[in-house]
């Protein structure tokens, strides 16, 4: 065999863990991979062997002329194996008899072959790129933890500005109640005493007096309820929002609130039907669900035109009362429906008379409502008119019948 004759057969580089590296070169088509360990290229029969081949290597630095079995697709084949200790790797060579594998080695052992130089380069490579990675795992690792760093302490300041909100805000409720408070009673006293100048001292006011006392009696009304809505919404912003749930005919309570509205609604010749049908008793806090009635009508009878007319249906349905004020005013536009449950938030829609209000109406009645474990919801088409629509659940005793 002349040296420019390469020598045919298995050349592979193992790790010092018998684990194959790199497949220098395969001329017998084993079809071994990277990654696997030595004895795993041979037959089962001879992987006692193959351990003792590789002791011998490791202790030994070298080891010929082993007589090992390896499978080859279908068949068994024999070979001779010789290695030798390259730097911290291990050269494994295997050829159909011990001259042509003892010949083997020797080519690639040569300091000059440039398939060892090629192989050396490519170690050389691996081991640079993997210090690199390590390299940028580190400063990945050292950006991440700064990050979280900064992430902990702005969650830290973030909790803390939460702290001095909910003082901030329980400060301004409590101011809020004892405001409202305070100016409650002078209040009712001016809109009083302007009621009681027009009915008494009438006679002997001219009209341009009578119009000054109705407008302190409208300005101070506006104002009492603008204190009576901030009392409520104090109390409810405090979770304070107490509810005395007692058995109510709720359709009675209907009944009464619309009698009381229809005074305000025939000054604008306005009706008001009712549309019912019996209902069982529900546990309900009659003062809030009748501040919930009064302000669905009152503002159904703000943006009625006259002469139309107010529909309100009770009826049940399913596990729940479901009740409707339909008016026929202007309608609301649809970009602004998420406005009127929130408060002071106000429509683009005008009242038909001028008629005002706080923003804190439906805003308080939506808390109302769900503090009853109800909901509250809006349908409107422009030009067609509005339905509020409140559902608030039956007793369970009534539902399980």
């Amino acid at each position: 065999m002349t040296p420019s004759t390469p020598s045919r057969g298995l050349a592979l580089l193992c790790d010092a863990d018998s684990n194959i590296i790199q497949i220098v070169r395969d001329d017998l088509g084993l079809g071994i991979t990277p990654g696997q360990p030595l004895a795993r290229v041979v037959e089962r029969g001879s992987l006692i062997k193959a351990l003792n081949f590789w002791t011998e290597l490791k202790l030994r630095g070298a080891a010929f002329d082993w007589e090992l079995n390896v499978p080859r697709g279908e068949e068994i084949v024999t070979l001779h194996f010789a290695g030798g200790a390259v730097n911290a790797h291990y050269l494994v060579v295997a050829a159909t008899n011990g001259k042509i594998a003892q010949a083997l080695y020797e080519e690639m052992m040569r300091m000059g072959n440039e398939q060892t130089n090629a192989l050396r380069a490519a170690l050389k490579a691996h081991a640079e790129a993997a210090r690199a990675h390590a390299e940028r795992d580190s400063a990945l690792y050292d950006e991440l933890s700064r990050l979280n760093n900064e992430l902990v302490a702005m969650q830290r300041e973030l909790a803390k500005k939460n702290v001095e909100l909910e003082q901030l805000n329980a400060l301004k409720n409590q101011f809020l109640v004892i405001a409202a408070h305070d100016l409650r009673n002078p209040l009712s006293v001016i809109m009083s005493y302007s009621e009681f100048l027009k009915e008494d001292a009438g006679a002997v006011l001219n009209d341009e007096q009578r119009e000054f006392l109705d407008i302190i009696r409208a300005s101070s009304r506006f104002m009492l309820n603008l204190v009576n809505n901030l009392l409520d919404v104090a109390q409810i912003e405090a979770g304070q929002l107490r509810l005395d749930l007692q058995p109510l005919d709720l359709v009675a309570l209907i009944r009464h609130n619309i009698m009381l509205n229809r005074v305000l609604a025939a000054k604008k010749q306005i009706e008001i039907e009712l549309m019912d049908e019996p209902l069982p008793l529900l546990l309900l806090d009659a003062s809030k669900i009748e501040q919930v009635l009064n302000n669905l009508l009152s503002n159904a009878i703000k943006f009625s035109p006259p002469r139309t007319t107010i529909r309100v249906r009770v009826t049940r349905a399913d596990d729940q009362v479901l009740l409707a004020v339909q008016d026929q005013g202007p309608g609301i536009p649809p970009n602004e429906l998420d406005k009127l449950f929130k408060p002071f938030q106000r429509t683009s829609v005008k009242s038909t008379a001028g008629e005002k209000g706080t923003g804190l109406g439906l805003s308080i009645v939506k808390k109302i409502v769900e503090g009853h474990h109800g909901k509250i919801w809006v349908e409107s088409q422009v030009g067609q008119g509005t339905t509020f629509f409140v559902a608030l659940p039956l007793p369970a005793s009534i539902t399980r019948e």
